[in-house]
């Protein structure tokens, strides 16, 4: 297990550019399975997940060539199905939460998939539901195996429908979307993800041959085709390493510039941290943000303590809702940060609290955080990272802190974060990687 060694207390500055998008990444290359052409992706991020997941597809008999630092071309013509039955596939698919991505491209290509029970981030229980009701009322048959943990899928006789989704799930739509592509007639799917990563699978599917109306909104229509093609696809920055990185110049009191950000693909981020108090310049599709030695939490028309809490897009994503809750640790102010979505995401405060962080873990899902307005610096501690997102949060507050911390379980940030230790770095930063 490897741990980051941070000393804290340095000002950092200069220009990042974010890494392409993860959750994106673990979509759109799922989605080559779809096709028997050949398929370029660009911008892929150099993380954990993504390569576990290029590595199952390796074993399934796609081939895979990396043609520059970050792209590849992925060619899935010869698809071994008998791998489904194997240990090593049970064993590599467990543990990356990304792997049930694989299952609505093998439905609709192939009639069939398996998968166990997909691993990832321990922060609450993250139901599947939604995809096996899903792949029901397109006609497939559907098995669990509560002891081994293990879903089957039979799905030769899809047909068009029209379902809506119990919850505006992600990973649901965009697994149903790339299952429906190939199915006899229409789909309809209402309260559909609309997410830019969802919307940009769906714009990849149409050049690849799909008919799919709505996209951007909660209502798809999708006409199912009989073959897909080969396409060419580029992969948006990554709108949770842009906010972190928001969130990081803040605390360090930094001045840095994030550059090629698409900022018209990020919602209410760039909104939700200047209500923190954190001054955003936008020039051109770059975001600066210069050194503010305090930032002021801002309250509501009526006075009223400010909440930051998460909700489907064009909501603010909960995977910043931990670098929004550190940062708001050295503000002035108070807010109320809600995580709705995930019941153990903020257990993570403890270890904030200990640096001498002022919150009040309200009850799973709700924490006051009442600034420090940095007349006391946080102190350095030996911690460890629970999940991708606290553990980045964890890494600001170690940066912003007085002395050495050290966290544990860094294989956690390396699952979603790029080489964050050697780009931060070239910022100023002082993180030693200890194997």
């Amino acid at each position: 297990m490897a741990s980051f060694l941070v000393e804290g207390g340095t000002r950092l500055s200069g220009e990042i550019t974010p890494q392409g998008a993860k959750n994106e990444a673990l979509q759109v290359i799922s989605a080559v399975l779809l096709t028997d052409e050949t398929v370029y992706i660009h911008n892929v991020p150099d993380i954990r997940d993504v390569k576990s997941l290029i590595e199952l597809l390796i074993d399934f008999g796609v081939e895979v060539e990396k043609t520059n630092v970050n792209a590849y071309k992925f060619t899935a013509r010869n698809i071994d199905l008998d791998y489904l039955e194997t240990d090593e596939f049970l064993k590599k698919a467990a543990t990356l939460r990304g792997s049930i991505m694989l299952l609505g491209p093998l439905l609709a290509r192939f009639g069939t998939g398996k998968m166990p029970k997909p691993g990832g981030d321990k922060i609450g229980r993250r139901r599947v539901d939604t995809h096996f009701v899903g792949f029901q009322k397109l006609g497939a048959t559907f098995h669990y195996d509560g002891n081994a943990g293990f879903y089957t899928v039979d799905g030769r006789q899809l047909k068009g429908t029209y379902m809506h989704l119990d919850e505006a799930s992600v990973t649901g739509t965009a697994n149903l979307v790339m299952a429906a592509v190939m199915a006899k007639g229409e789909t309809v799917i209402y309260n559909a993800a609309c997410e830019p990563y969802l919307q940009q699978l769906c714009n990849m599917l149409v050049r690849m041959g799909a008919i799919i109306e709505g996209v951007g909104s909660n209502l798809l229509k999708i006409q199912g085709v009989n073959a897909l093609k080969g396409t060419d696809h580029t992969l948006l920055p990554d709108m949770i390493e842009i906010g972190s990185f928001i969130g990081l110049a803040a605390m360090t009191q930094s001045e840095i510039t994030i550059k090629n950000a698409r900022i018209d693909q990020l919602g209410l981020i760039p909104d939700t941290f200047r209500k923190l108090g954190i001054e955003l310049i936008f020039k051109g599709d770059d975001i600066y943000i210069p050194a503010q030695d305090h930032y002021e939490i801002e309250s509501y028309i009526d006075g009223s303590i400010l909440t930051v809490s998460d909700a489907v897009w064009p909501g603010f994503t909960p995977d910043l809702l931990s670098i929004a809750l550190v940062t708001a640790t050295q503000a002035k102010g108070t807010v109320l940060i809600h995580q709705k979505m995930f019941e153990s995401r903020l257990f993570f405060v403890d270890k904030l609290i200990d640096m001498g962080a002022q919150i009040i873990l309200c009850d799973p899902h709700r924490a006051t955080v009442i600034g420090l307005d940095r007349k006391v610096a946080l102190k350095s501690i030996a911690m460890t990272s629970p999940d991708i997102r606290a553990g980045v949060s964890l890494l600001i507050a170690a940066l912003s802190a007085q002395g050495t911390s050290e966290i544990h379980n860094i294989e956690q940030i390396d699952r979603g974060y790029q080489h964050i230790d050697q780009r931060l770095n070239q910022l100023g930063a002082k993180i030693i990687r200890k194997e």
